[in-house]
């Protein structure tokens, strides 16, 4: 697998191969995951919240499941706030993937359900992020996301 350069800091990744297949271990989940190209972005973005953002990881969750509709769906990543409420969603794509209105799309739909303040796209290299503004019924786009005690 080719490990694609990221437009997110160097992250302390803990990688072991069995075989052919890499594995990275996932300090929010506690276990080793195979490594796909969504996967190694969204570990980056992990540890980017919890190193950057100063986000306590016993506040984040991955993969956590949802039902939009009648569908069952995951959601990448979900940062809580110590009142249990979603603060932050991100959707992550591999960095093949375009960031574009089909992923808006998709993470507003799924925060139709979540109610997050905040949104976060990323294939890894380009970067959306949004302020959930309720009281005007639209999304303010931001240059980053703020540290998780101004959230």
């Amino acid at each position: 697998m080719n490990l694609t350069a990221l437009n997110l800091p160097r992250a302390p990744l803990r990688l072991s191969r069995k075989n052919e297949v890499i594995s990275v271990f996932c300090v929010v989940r506690k276990k080793n995951l195979v490594l796909t190209p969504e996967e190694w972005v969204r570990q980056h973005i992990i540890h980017y919240l919890i190193h950057q953002l100063a986000t306590p990881v016993g506040l984040i969750s991955s993969e956590a499941g949802i039902k939009v509709n009648t569908l069952d769906r995951r959601c990448d990543i979900l940062v809580y706030g110590n009142d249990k409420k979603v603060k932050v969603l991100v959707e992550c794509k591999a960095p093949e993937i375009a960031i574009n209105e089909k992923v808006l799309h998709q993470i507003a739909q799924y925060n139709s359900k979540i109610q997050a303040d905040y949104l976060w796209l990323s294939n890894g290299i380009h970067h959306k992020f949004y302020f959930v503004n309720r009281s005007e019924n639209k999304l303010v786009e931001l240059e980053n996301l703020p540290n998780y005690s101004e959230m």
